[in-house]
Parts: structure tokens; C-alpha cells; sequence
């Protein structure tokens, strides 16, 4: 799976917004740290389908506590995405 652009910057976005560093958010993700460092900072964007739905879950879950509309425009793309 290809992540889009949008999605990494939802992800820096969120990772800024709870104040996480990216070896917790691995922890939380269940992602390896190494793996988000290389989306965040090398611009790899082929994942795993496993890593993919993990990154769209989370995005999914602290997103829908949101109501702004780029969120919501996002997570249309990222379902979309899924279903493709």
C-alpha cells in the first residue's frame, strides 16, 4: 500500500497535536519506530498492508475526535483508499 501525502501529514499533525515522539507513537501503533522515522523524514510511502491499516486505524480513531473539515475530507481519502 501506498501511503498519500495527505496521510503522513495527518500523522505528523497528530503525532505534534498529542506531543508524542515517534518511538512512543510506534508504541503505540505497534509500528516500529525505524518504520515512522523513514515515512516521517526519508519520504517512504510503500507500507505493508498491515502497517498501512494500523497508521489508518489510529489516524481514524484520534481524527473522528475532531470536526474540523480537512479531517473529515482525510478520512474519505484513507477509506477510499482501503477500499481500492
Amino acid at each position: 500500500m501506498i501511503l498519500a501525502e495527505e496521510q503522513v501529514l495527518m500523522l505528523k499533525r497528530k503525532r505534534g497535536e498529542l506531543n508524542l515522539s515517534t518511538a512512543a507513537l510506534g508504541r503505540e501503533l505497534g509500528v516500529s519506530r525505524w518504520t515512522l522515522d523513514s515515512i516521517f523524514k526519508r519520504n517512504h510511502r510503500r507500507v505493508n498492508i498491515s502497517t498501512y491499516r494500523k497508521l489508518s486505524d489510529w489516524l481514524v480513531k484520534e481524527c473522528t475526535k475532531a470536526d474540523d473539515e480537512s479531517t473529515k475530507t482525510m478520512l474519505e481519502k484513507m477509506v477510499n483508499n482501503l477500499c481500492n
